[in-house]
Protein backbone atom coordinates (compact mmCIF):
# COMPACT_ATOMS: atom_id res chain seq x y z
CA UNK A 1 0.00 0.00 0.00
CA UNK A 2 1.29 3.25 -0.51
CA UNK A 3 1.79 5.51 2.13
CA UNK A 4 2.50 9.37 2.92
CA UNK A 5 5.90 8.88 3.06
CA UNK A 6 5.92 8.39 -0.48
CA UNK A 7 4.33 11.32 -1.82
CA UNK A 8 6.81 13.37 0.74
CA UNK A 9 10.29 11.52 -0.81
CA UNK A 10 8.76 12.21 -4.37
CA UNK A 11 8.43 16.04 -3.41
CA UNK A 12 11.81 16.49 -1.42
CA UNK A 13 14.15 14.73 -4.04
CA UNK A 14 12.14 16.57 -6.74
CA UNK A 15 12.14 19.89 -4.75
CA UNK A 16 16.55 18.52 -4.98
CA UNK A 17 16.65 18.75 -8.77
CA UNK A 18 15.49 15.18 -9.25
CA UNK A 19 13.98 14.51 -12.75
CA UNK A 20 10.70 12.70 -13.10
CA UNK A 21 12.12 9.65 -15.31
CA UNK A 22 14.51 9.48 -12.47
CA UNK A 23 11.46 9.12 -9.77
CA UNK A 24 9.76 6.96 -11.72
CA UNK A 25 12.43 4.67 -11.63
CA UNK A 26 13.36 4.80 -8.03
CA UNK A 27 9.62 4.78 -7.11
CA UNK A 28 7.82 2.50 -9.90
CA UNK A 29 5.26 4.70 -10.27
CA UNK A 30 3.85 6.18 -13.23
CA UNK A 31 4.78 9.68 -14.83
CA UNK A 32 0.90 10.92 -14.24
CA UNK A 33 1.01 9.60 -10.68
CA UNK A 34 4.59 11.46 -9.84
CA UNK A 35 3.65 14.75 -11.45
CA UNK A 36 0.18 14.55 -9.42
CA UNK A 37 2.13 13.68 -6.15
CA UNK A 38 4.27 16.76 -7.09
CA UNK A 39 1.75 19.26 -7.76
CA UNK A 40 -1.00 18.32 -5.44
CA UNK A 41 -2.17 20.24 -2.15
CA UNK A 42 -1.37 18.61 1.05
CA UNK A 43 -4.97 16.35 1.94
CA UNK A 44 -5.74 16.54 -1.72
CA UNK A 45 -4.19 13.73 -3.52
CA UNK A 46 -5.01 10.23 -3.76
CA UNK A 47 -4.25 7.32 -6.64
CA UNK A 48 -6.29 4.54 -7.28
CA UNK A 49 -5.98 1.85 -9.94
CA UNK A 50 -8.79 0.63 -11.52
CA UNK A 51 -6.93 -2.75 -13.00
CA UNK A 52 -3.42 -3.73 -12.29
CA UNK A 53 -2.91 -6.17 -15.33
CA UNK A 54 -0.19 -9.03 -14.78
CA UNK A 55 3.14 -7.87 -16.74
CA UNK A 56 3.85 -9.93 -19.52
CA UNK A 57 7.12 -11.15 -20.51
CA UNK A 58 6.39 -13.29 -23.10
CA UNK A 59 9.75 -15.65 -23.86
CA UNK A 60 11.77 -13.61 -21.32
CA UNK A 61 9.78 -14.34 -18.04
CA UNK A 62 12.29 -17.43 -17.23
CA UNK A 63 15.33 -15.43 -17.97
CA UNK A 64 13.83 -12.94 -15.71
CA UNK A 65 13.23 -15.48 -13.14
CA UNK A 66 16.50 -16.38 -13.28
CA UNK A 67 17.81 -13.09 -12.39
CA UNK A 68 15.63 -12.70 -9.49
CA UNK A 69 16.31 -16.51 -8.13
CA UNK A 70 20.53 -15.38 -8.43
CA UNK A 71 19.63 -12.46 -6.49
CA UNK A 72 17.97 -14.41 -3.63
CA UNK A 73 21.66 -16.30 -3.56
CA UNK A 74 23.85 -13.43 -3.99
CA UNK A 75 24.75 -11.46 -1.25
CA UNK A 76 23.62 -7.85 -0.60
CA UNK A 77 26.22 -5.97 -2.63
CA UNK A 78 26.23 -8.90 -5.45
CA UNK A 79 22.86 -7.94 -6.19
CA UNK A 80 21.57 -6.47 -9.73
CA UNK A 81 19.07 -3.71 -9.10
CA UNK A 82 16.09 -4.13 -11.40
CA UNK A 83 16.83 -1.34 -13.61
CA UNK A 84 20.21 -2.88 -14.37
CA UNK A 85 17.93 -6.43 -14.98
CA UNK A 86 16.03 -4.44 -17.42
CA UNK A 87 18.79 -3.50 -19.39
CA UNK A 88 20.22 -6.86 -19.41
CA UNK A 89 16.49 -8.03 -21.05
CA UNK A 90 16.75 -5.70 -23.35
CA UNK A 91 19.80 -6.11 -24.33
CA UNK A 92 18.69 -9.87 -25.52
CA UNK A 93 15.51 -8.13 -27.35
CA UNK A 94 13.34 -7.70 -24.91
CA UNK A 95 10.65 -4.61 -25.55
CA UNK A 96 8.68 -4.11 -22.54
CA UNK A 97 9.14 -1.42 -19.86
CA UNK A 98 10.70 -1.02 -16.32
CA UNK A 99 7.57 -1.05 -15.01
CA UNK A 100 6.52 -4.46 -16.31
CA UNK A 101 9.75 -6.01 -15.27
CA UNK A 102 9.33 -4.47 -11.53
CA UNK A 103 5.61 -5.50 -11.45
CA UNK A 104 6.81 -9.33 -12.35
CA UNK A 105 9.65 -9.19 -9.90
CA UNK A 106 6.92 -7.92 -7.11
CA UNK A 107 4.65 -10.89 -7.94
CA UNK A 108 7.27 -13.66 -8.19
CA UNK A 109 8.17 -12.42 -4.84
CA UNK A 110 4.78 -12.40 -3.25
CA UNK A 111 4.47 -15.64 -4.45
CA UNK A 112 7.77 -17.03 -3.40
CA UNK A 113 7.04 -16.04 -0.29
CA UNK A 114 3.33 -16.84 0.20
CA UNK A 115 2.39 -13.62 0.73
CA UNK A 116 -0.89 -12.21 -0.29
CA UNK A 117 -1.46 -9.94 -3.12
CA UNK A 118 -3.07 -6.91 -1.89
CA UNK A 119 -5.99 -5.84 -4.14
CA UNK A 120 -4.65 -3.22 -7.11
CA UNK A 121 -8.33 -1.11 -6.66
CA UNK A 122 -7.72 -0.62 -3.25
CA UNK A 123 -4.32 0.78 -3.41
CA UNK A 124 -4.25 4.79 -1.84
CA UNK A 125 -2.33 7.73 -0.24
CA UNK A 126 -4.21 9.24 2.62
CA UNK A 127 -2.99 12.85 3.45
CA UNK A 128 -5.69 13.56 5.16
CA UNK A 129 -5.06 13.96 9.20
CA UNK A 130 -6.53 14.90 12.59
CA UNK A 131 -4.61 17.35 14.72
CA UNK A 132 -1.94 15.69 16.73
CA UNK A 133 -2.38 12.32 15.00
CA UNK A 134 0.66 11.52 12.95
CA UNK A 135 3.89 12.75 12.44
CA UNK A 136 6.66 11.54 9.75
CA UNK A 137 10.42 11.19 10.45
CA UNK A 138 12.88 10.16 7.80
CA UNK A 139 16.74 11.24 7.25
CA UNK A 140 18.55 12.81 3.89
CA UNK A 141 22.12 13.71 3.64
CA UNK A 142 23.49 16.87 2.59
CA UNK A 143 26.74 18.56 1.73
CA UNK A 144 28.26 21.32 3.45
CA UNK A 145 31.85 22.76 3.94
CA UNK A 146 32.77 23.00 6.86
CA UNK A 147 36.42 24.88 8.03
CA UNK A 148 37.51 24.27 4.17
CA UNK A 149 36.84 20.98 3.99
CA UNK A 150 33.98 19.33 2.36
CA UNK A 151 31.97 17.09 4.49
CA UNK A 152 28.41 14.99 4.10
CA UNK A 153 26.18 15.02 7.09
CA UNK A 154 22.85 13.42 7.70
CA UNK A 155 19.32 14.86 8.79
CA UNK A 156 16.37 14.00 10.83
CA UNK A 157 13.32 15.00 9.30
CA UNK A 158 10.47 15.36 11.43
CA UNK A 159 7.09 17.00 10.30
CA UNK A 160 3.39 16.82 11.81
CA UNK A 161 1.09 15.72 9.43
CA UNK A 162 -1.83 17.41 9.79
CA UNK A 163 -0.42 21.25 10.72
CA UNK A 164 3.00 20.31 8.24
CA UNK A 165 4.91 21.66 11.03
CA UNK A 166 9.04 20.89 10.14
CA UNK A 167 11.66 20.43 12.60
CA UNK A 168 14.95 19.21 11.09
CA UNK A 169 18.28 18.29 13.62
CA UNK A 170 21.65 17.47 11.46
CA UNK A 171 24.05 15.02 12.88
CA UNK A 172 27.17 13.11 11.95
CA UNK A 173 25.80 9.77 11.08
CA UNK A 174 22.13 8.03 11.03
CA UNK A 175 22.85 5.59 14.15
CA UNK A 176 20.10 4.71 16.24
CA UNK A 177 21.03 6.84 19.55
CA UNK A 178 20.71 9.74 17.29
CA UNK A 179 17.40 8.67 15.78
CA UNK A 180 16.38 8.29 19.83
CA UNK A 181 17.67 11.93 20.03
CA UNK A 182 15.92 13.59 16.86
CA UNK A 183 12.87 12.12 18.57
CA UNK A 184 13.51 13.52 21.71
CA UNK A 185 14.28 16.97 20.68
CA UNK A 186 11.45 17.01 17.94
CA UNK A 187 9.12 16.22 20.46
CA UNK A 188 10.54 19.07 22.83
CA UNK A 189 10.24 21.13 19.50
CA UNK A 190 6.47 20.61 19.51
CA UNK A 191 5.73 20.36 22.52
CA UNK A 192 3.81 17.56 22.77
CA UNK A 193 3.80 13.57 21.06
CA UNK A 194 1.49 12.81 17.91
CA UNK A 195 -0.28 9.59 18.40
CA UNK A 196 1.45 7.57 15.82
CA UNK A 197 5.07 7.58 13.72
CA UNK A 198 5.14 7.40 10.09
CA UNK A 199 8.50 5.79 8.76
CA UNK A 200 9.88 4.65 5.82
CA UNK A 201 11.58 1.27 6.56
CA UNK A 202 14.53 2.89 7.76
CA UNK A 203 17.17 0.50 8.64
CA UNK A 204 17.41 1.71 12.51
CA UNK A 205 13.92 1.03 12.97
CA UNK A 206 12.75 -2.11 10.64
CA UNK A 207 15.02 -4.79 10.61
CA UNK A 208 12.12 -6.71 7.61
CA UNK A 209 9.52 -6.23 5.70
CA UNK A 210 6.76 -8.11 4.61
CA UNK A 211 3.85 -8.68 2.78
CA UNK A 212 1.30 -5.86 3.06
CA UNK A 213 1.83 -3.54 6.35
CA UNK A 214 3.31 -6.40 8.39
CA UNK A 215 7.26 -5.34 9.36
CA UNK A 216 9.15 -6.61 11.68
CA UNK A 217 11.02 -3.65 13.89
CA UNK A 218 14.56 -3.12 15.78
CA UNK A 219 13.99 -4.68 19.06
CA UNK A 220 15.76 -1.64 20.62
CA UNK A 221 13.63 0.76 18.55
CA UNK A 222 10.53 -1.12 19.18
CA UNK A 223 11.13 -0.46 23.23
Amino acid sequence: MLVVETVAKIRREHGRGKSIKALMRETGLSRNTIRKAIRAESAQFSYRRAAQPRPQLGGFAERLEGFLEANERAGKRDRLRLSRIHDLLQRDGFGGSYDAVRRYAARWKRERRGGALVDPGQLYIPLSFAPGEAYQFDWSHEDFEIAGKPMRVKVAHMRLCWSRMAFRRIYPRETQEMVFDAHVQGFEFFGGVALRGIYDNMKTAVTAVFAGKDRAFNRRFLV
